[in-house]
């Protein structure tokens, strides 16, 4: 593989990320202003945790693969803090986003702040990708 279909896989797959987190922003939103219920928003949340994961960390495994070692320096510290809040969730839970919880102790606005933490590391690893893939097809 080389490295311009490399870093154009890898845009791709950080523009699926994007579209991912604006809608758990959105869905996080509804629930906040009760358009939606807690069961319904967790249930559609719910569903996307494991993809979003493998998106994250797909590039990473990819710039191991082709020692692109900058890169997987630069993903790494990211791909640890998003696994580390799935491991981190009390086993009580029924899965990431639970209906029942998620109203207590601000953990509403605890996902909503993380949500956005996570569209803004996904942009800015858009335009990293996308320098690369720029500088790729130039050299």
């Amino acid at each position: 593989m080389s490295d311009v279909t490399l870093f154009a896989l890898a845009l791709v797959l950080n523009l699926i990320q994007l579209f991912l987190s604006v809608y758990f922003i959105i869905t996080l939103s509804d629930l906040e202003c009760d358009y939606i219920n807690a069961q319904n928003c967790c249930q559609k949340l719910n569903k996307y945790v494991l993809p979003q994961l493998i998106l994250r960390c797909l590039p990473s495994f990819l710039f191991l693969l082709f020692g692109h070692w900058y890169l997987l320096l630069f993903n790494l510290p990211f791909d640890i803090w998003y696994i580390s809040s799935i491991l981190k969730k009390p086993k009580s839970y029924l899965a990431f986003f639970d209906p029942a919880e998620i109203h207590n102790r601000g953990e509403l606005k605890t996902h909503i702040r993380n949500s956005m933490f996570k569209m803004g590391e996904i942009l800015l690893f858009f335009f990293v990708y996308l320098y690369y893939l720029i500088a790729s097809l130039i050299s």
